[in-house]
């Protein structure tokens, strides 16, 4: 791993769990040696539950997008452990997909119509005060919508927005009858 940022909430980050951390993610780099940078955040909470305690978030950045991982455990070194799993069977499945589709030059499928009725659920709006309580910013490479939809699979999101090859903003989709969904600007 050659640059990566590790952060502590609610914790003091000791020398042994920097090491611990540095170890972890070192052993990754057999899986992905393209992995550009990290950012790795311990979190204690007060939580009822002991096995939710101790929070482990990573996220790597790699050239073709991003992998992330959060895990929970009562012990904080279990939960590294725990991400460090996750994060490697998802560099493994990136990667096959990733070059999968590389080699493959597969037609576009054509996007379906977007339907989606902002204001359901709504029954009067003057009493919705919506608040933002979460703000990311990222950066968006150009890649084909098969590209996304490996790398929303890789994050384990519902959706995930990107920058296709032709400059414009796009965002793909997992639907109910488990096949994926494409939303592009006409």
């Amino acid at each position: 791993m050659h640059i990566y940022k590790l952060s502590g909430r609610n914790v003091e980050v000791t020398d042994a769990m920097r090491d611990y951390v540095e170890e972890k993610l070192t052993r990754l780099d057999r899986f992905n040696d393209q992995i550009t940078d990290a950012r790795v955040t311990l979190t204690v909470r007060d939580v009822r539950d002991a096995g939710r305690r101790n929070r482990v978030e990573v996220q790597l950045n790699v050239p073709s997008g991003i992998i992330r991982a959060e895990e929970h455990h009562s012990d904080m070194y279990a939960a590294i452990d725990k991400a460090s799993d996750v994060l490697e069977r998802q560099l493994r499945k990136f990667k096959t997909r990733y070059l999968k589709h590389r080699h493959d030059a597969a037609p576009q499928p054509e996007p379906g119509p977007a339907e989606a009725d902002v204001n359901a659920g709504l029954d009067d709006v003057t009493e919705f005060a919506p608040e933002i309580v979460r703000q990311k910013r990222f950066e968006m490479r150009p890649m084909s919508p098969e590209d996304a939809v490996a790398q929303m699979e890789a994050l384990g999101h519902d959706f995930y927005v990107f920058m296709n090859m032709r400059n414009t903003c796009g965002v793909v989709y997992r639907r109910k009858d488990g096949h994926y969904g494409l939303i592009e600007p006409s």
